[in-house]
């Protein structure tokens, strides 16, 4: 593992394989993006407000846009995921930037009677428990999202001392894409959903939070987080661990390397409610020379 500070990152160009480029609006170099479904405002507005190249970007659940990435049917300057492990695990990219963090958090509508009751509830998971409230999730096979909104409950099992919570509280037609999730509070579709706390923020959406122990956003919990698990449909196991994003690019061209090196910068993360620690980017695997000199 390679760590560098953020003033050598940002200074350090890496080099990357051919990946899409072109030419955009009004002649400006384009470069395109692929990230989380979480990412997809930050990166369209305030990631696009500080780069001068115009960036294309696609947004995907993590699972799916690092699935895209390894089965060549995306070729993505840039890649943007909510958990750095794909990038080894599905993506088998050689390195990566981490560059931010986030926790969960149980967000709902205030504007009906199911969300009025999560926003009442103590304990917060009353009301899921007994079904008065419709509940949206993702898919844990498709992105992180989904895969730790079932970490969450499991360590809330063992917190509450309430073994059978999330056999209460889940069902099969919970699940709805990572870009869609929140939009069903304007449908009416959902009272509550688990999310990230940047998705709340950004949509101004009131939340539930989590002990530190349950929300997986901190790093002191990190041994406590280890004991929550899940088999993915192809056998994998997952454990959970501290919420991070990593990015990495895959393009030499000096447009890709303008737009990372805004994304290595984190100033585009914070305001839509993630977090961005000192120790950000943290440089992992075999790291460009360029970037690591």
């Amino acid at each position: 593992m390679a760590r560098q500070t953020r003033r050598a990152v940002l200074a350090a160009l890496g080099s990357g394989i051919a990946a899409t480029a072109g030419c955009g609006a009004f002649g400006r170099e384009r470069v395109d993006v692929l990230v989380a479904g979480s990412l997809q405002k930050a990166a369209s507005e305030t990631l696009q407000a500080q780069t001068d190249v115009e960036l294309a970007v696609e947004a995907r659940g993590s699972v799916q846009a690092a699935r895209l990435v390894a089965d060549g049917k995306r070729d993505p300057a840039i890649v943007a995921l909510a958990d750095p492990a794909l990038f080894d695990r599905v993506m088998d990219a050689a390195w990566h930037a981490v560059v931010a963090s986030n926790e969960m958090v149980l967000a709902y509508n205030p504007e009906t009677d199911g969300g009025t009751r999560v926003a009442a509830a103590e304990p917060w998971y009353g009301p899921l428990r007994t079904g008065s409230v419709s509940l949206g999730r993702t898919d844990p096979s498709l992105d992180p999202l989904g895969y730790r909104t079932l970490f969450t409950l499991d360590l809330a099992a063992d917190y509450y001392d309430e073994p059978d919570l999330a056999d209460a509280v889940l069902s099969p037609d919970q699940t709805y894409p990572e870009t869609q999730l929140l939009a069903q509070f304007e449908t009416g579709a959902v009272d509550a959903a688990f999310v990230y706390r940047s998705m709340a923020v950004e949509r101004d959406y009131p939340f539930r939070e989590f002990p530190p122990e349950i929300h997986l956003g901190d790093p002191a919990q990190a041994e406590q987080y280890q004991t929550a698990s899940y088999e993915l449909p192809n056998g994998t196991i997952l454990t959970g661990s501290p919420i991070e994003y990593g990015a990495v690019r895959r393009a030499a061209a000096e447009s890709a390397r303008t737009a990372f090196e805004a994304v290595l910068s984190g100033d585009w993360l914070a305001p839509h409610g993630f977090t961005v620690r000192q120790t950000y980017p943290r440089l992992v695997g075999d790291v460009p020379s360029t970037v690591t000199r």
